[in-house]
Formats: C-alpha cells, sequence, structure tokens
C-alpha cells in the first residue's frame, strides 16, 4: 500500500468513517503503522530509548476508534503514554512544554467533513515539517509488525484543565483588574460559537470563571456529526451564525473556533465581522504594539491595503506562502536570523506569535484580542476601532480549477509559466515583485484596478486563482483577461475552468 498518499502538507489524513475499501481509509492497522514509525522517528530523533507521549483528539466521530489504535502501537513499543482524550490541538503541544512530553499526537482533520480524520504530531520544537511526514509515512509502509512486544503504561490525563488555567492566568495578568482581579471580565458579554469541536471549554472553562456572560454562545457541545454548520471560521454561514448569535444576545464580543481550535475569528460590537485580513491586521496592530519596528509573515493572499496597513504601524509586511506550516517557519526563520517577527499568519486564521513557542492557537489568540477588548472598552471603545483605517477592497473572488490527471503538479507549474510570460507582455498588468508562491500581478486601472494571484494548492491538484478589485466590476475585468491567457494552454483537457467561465457569464 502506498501510504505516502496519506500525506496531506505537515499532517496524515484520510477517510475515518464509510467504506473500508476507500484506498485512503484509515483503518487501525494503517493508524498503528503510523503510529509506530513516529514512536521510531522520535526515538531516532530524540536519542531516548524510553519516551513520552501524550495522545488527544477532537470531536469526530471516528476519534475513539482512532486514538486506541495508536495507544496500542505506542505502549506496544515502549512509550508511555498520557491519554489526554477530547483535546484541542494547541493544548497537545502544550503537553511537550508543560509534561515534558517527548512527542504528541493530536487526532483532528480540522474543519474537513465528519468522514475525514488525521493524525498530527508535535515535539517540544512544534509541528512537524511535510518532509518528516513524508520520511514517517514512508517508514509506516515498510512496517512488518505494527506492534511490538512490550507493554509500557497508558496514563488518563485531563490536560484541558491546565491549559484552560493557562489561559484564565494570561487574562487575569494581562487585564489586571484591581478591583476584582479573579473576575476581570465581569460586565462583559461574550459569545463563543464552538461550532460542536473541541472549543465549548473556552466558555466554561475560561470566560465564564472570569465574570463574563456567557448565555449567549452556541454549538458548545462536542458533536462530530457537526449538525450546525461547518465548524470552520472561513466559511461564511459560521461567520454569519455567529455575528447574528452575537447581535440577538447584544454581547460586546464573538467568538467562532475551528474544530480543533487552532484557528479562530471573531466579530465586534453589532456583529461587526473580523476574520480574513481584517483578523490579520488586528492580531497585527496588538502585536506591533508589544515589538514595534518588526516583521509580520502573512501567506501569499493578503491584500494591499493590508500591507499598507502593517506599514502604517510601523511594521513590514513579509507576504510569503500559502500554508500555515511556511509562514511560522518563515517566522522562525526571521527570528534566528536577528530580525523581529512578533506574528505570522495566514487568512485562515492561524496565527503564531513568537512569545508562544510559535504556536498556532486559536484560543490564545483570542485571549489576546479578549485582553485589548477589555482595555478599549474603559475608554468607550471597541476593537473595531483599531482597523478603522484598513483599505479593504471593493471586491474579491476566488476560483479554484481542478488539475484532471495523477501527476498534477508540473501541469499546474505549465499554467503559472503562461502567466509569467503574460505578465511580462500583457499591457496593464506586471508582476509584484514579493513573489514567493505562484505568480501575483497587478492589474491596472484599464485592466480591472487590482490583483490576481494565480497558484497550486498546497494539498490537491488544484490551481487556486484569488483576486481583489477596487471597483465595481473590476474582477471581472479580470478574469475575461485571465480567460484569454489560460485558454492557450497545450493541455488545457487537463484542466477544468468551468468555475471561471460560468463566472465570466
Amino acid at each position: 500500500m502506498d501510504y505516502s498518499k496519506f500525506k496531506s502538507g505537515s499532517d496524515i489524513r484520510g477517510y475515518a468513517l464509510g467504506d473500508e475499501s476507500n484506498p485512503l481509509y484509515m483503518s487501525d492497522e494503517m493508524v498503528m503503522r503510523a503510529s509506530a514509525a513516529f514512536l521510531a522517528w522520535l526515538k531516532n530523533r530524540t536519542g531516548k530509548k524510553n519516551v513520552c507521549v501524550s495522545v488527544g483528539h477532537d470531536s469526530r466521530l471516528s476519534a475513539e476508534r482512532i486514538k486506541n489504535a495508536v495507544i496500542k502501537a505506542l505502549v506496544s513499543n515502549g512509550a508511555r503514554v498520557f491519554d489526554c482524550g477530547l483535546s484541542s490541538t494547541p493544548a497537545m503541544f502544550m503537553t511537550t512544554v508543560e509534561l515534558s512530553c517527548d512527542g504528541a499526537v493530536q487526532i483532528t482533520a480540522s474543519h474537513h467533513p465528519k468522514d475525514r480524520n488525521g493524525l498530527k504530531f508535535f515535539t517540544r520544537d512544534g509541528g512537524l515539517d511535510g518532509s518528516d511526514i513524508a520520511e514517517i509515512l514512508k517508514n509506516a509502509g515498510a512496517t512488518e509488525d505494527a506492534l511490538g512486544a512490550k507493554n509500557d503504561e497508558c496514563i488518563p490525563c485531563d490536560f484541558m484543565k491546565r491549559y484552560s488555567e493557562i489561559l484564565r492566568e494570561m487574562i487575569i495578568d494581562g487585564v489586571d483588574d484591581k478591583a476584582d482581579r479573579n473576575h476581570p471580565l465581569a460586565g462583559m458579554k461574550i459569545v463563543v460559537d464552538a461550532g460542536n469541536g473541541v472549543g465549548g471549554f473556552y466558555a466554561s472553562d475560561v470566560l465564564a470563571p472570569l465574570g463574563a456572560d456567557i448565555s449567549g454562545s452556541l454549538y458548545l457541545d462536542p458533536d462530530g456529526n457537526f449538525p450546525n454548520h461547518a465548524p470552520n471560521p472561513e466559511n461564511a454561514a459560521a461567520m454569519e451564525c455567529v455575528s447574528k448569535a452575537a447581535v440577538a444576545a447584544d454581547a460586546d464580543f464573538g467568538v467562532i473556533f475551528d474544530t480543533d481550535v487552532d484557528r479562530a475569528a471573531c466579530v465586534g460590537k453589532g456583529g461587526f465581522e473580523i476574520n480574513r485580513n481584517r483578523l490579520v491586521a488586528l492580531a497585527s496592530k496588538i502585536a506591533l504594539k508589544g515589538c514595534p519596528n518588526s516583521t509580520i509573515v502573512t501567506d501569499s493572499v493578503t491584500s494591499d491595503g493590508l500591507a499598507e496597513f502593517i506599514k502604517q504601524n510601523g511594521g513590514t509586511h513579509l507576504r510569503f506562502k500559502r500554508g500555515y506550516r511556511n509562514v511560522i517557519n518563515k517566522q522562525i526563520e526571521l527570528e534566528k536570523s536577528g530580525t523581529k517577527c512578533p506574528l505570522a499568519m495566514e487568512t485562515s486564521g492561524h496565527a503564531a506569535f513568537a512569545e508562544n513557542y510559535y504556536l498556532d492557537d486559536g484560543a490564545y489568540l483570542i485571549t489576546k484580542l479578549i485582553i485589548e477588548a477589555a482595555a478599549l472598552a474603559k475608554e468607550g471603545k471597541s476593537l473595531d476601532n483599531l482597523i478603522e483605517n484598513l483599505r479593504e477592497p471593493v471586491e474579491e473572488k476566488e476560483l479554484r480549477f481542478k488539475i484532471l490527471c495523477d501527476d498534477f503538479r508540473p501541469e499546474g507549474e505549465k499554467i503559472i509559466s503562461l502567466f509569467e510570460k503574460a505578465a511580462t507582455e500583457n499591457d496593464g498588468w506586471c508582476a509584484a515583485e514579493d513573489n514567493h508562491e505562484g505568480i501575483r500581478i497587478n492589474a491596472d486601472k484599464s485592466c480591472g484596478n487590482g490583483w490576481f494571484l494565480v497558484r497550486l494548492s498546497v494539498h490537491d491538484p488544484i490551481i487556486v486563482l484569488n483576486a481583489e478589485s477596487d471597483e465595481t466590476g473590476g474582477i471581472i475585468k479580470m478574469c475575461k483577461d485571465i480567460y484569454d491567457v489560460i485558454s492557450t494552454a497545450e493541455n488545457l483537457d487537463k484542466l477544468d475552468i468551468s468555475a471561471l467561465t460560468d463566472f465570466i457569464k
């Protein structure tokens, strides 16, 4: 079996419910092989014969089955295991700090449908890179027997209790309310939408004990069927849901998490949505206040207005690549070279603060925002005021084109090369100077008055087109020109551009 197909960026993902004949079905055997291979990788990396590994999971229906397979493989191969049960992904990393675990395994597929699941591995240095996952999967495929002859111990551990305490202490110290230090959020009404993922703890175990009114909160109970909406801050219906809930409750602040709480977004007073570029701008403003004249790393699809905003607030913007590990690794690289980089963030809601172990943690991000919101409330202001100078596009659009062949990367690169050539030939087009992924082209007023980016998806056989315009009708102008270029491709039959043609029509 080709285990390499389970690689999804820096994670392992596949199907965990339904037909076991699916080539990407995460059977117990596959899970045990991958877990045994991770343990071997961990022992080799640490040079230790006896290691300790924590295991946790999100609310998915397949979580318990997969957890049992992971633990079975680990203890039989000589690992001491902490069974952390229902946990957020960032909390599982924190076990390497607080419990001195050598490694951690989180069972999650983030915001993906309920029939998917996956494995995410951590060491004290953070999440593994894609090359590490490739090595682990290669060794998993070559493993003859995932089960060893040992029988080490498995210890139940409610680490979420400690993780919640860490966040509470952070708010108490950050707000520093002299009148009622233990209830710094008294008088604040905060709505939390956990989307039936893991994030319900943030309302009940972090906010409520500090005095916040959480009465308008939604979908706090874990339910792997995700019956109400996709647990995804990028999902328009999910954002609309938390916005309406915040308005209905007359809340000061609204919060939404993805399934495993490594991503988040929020809404301000009146349901004003703060996600994507707005959220990056808000986090950047707070990060730059604590670390002036520093660099903010973002993914490749952030707007020109965001770049201006970061510069206006005394920062340098480095627009890098899509993929949370890419932006975090760039952040770490900059810090090691002596360039201060307090924040690395994707528009998807992954936000890693250097002060927090370079960990993308949705709960930590929201905690930072709540501390700021509490300070602003004393001045009669809200978080919205911090980003009122953010210039936003008039239009924005994302289109996806599936590459219809197995060896998709070369075909995708050919399409990108067409646009690299066109950028030098088409009047009104100019390639952006800071291209780190695909090709980003600035279009003048005659060609749509904005920019577009053509890139390969991080994980899938898909070409992604992101576009923004500063005028009504600008994106349709750009898309017509984009069609003229893409339609000249030699193997156009290997690319489904129906999304583009339908949009133009």
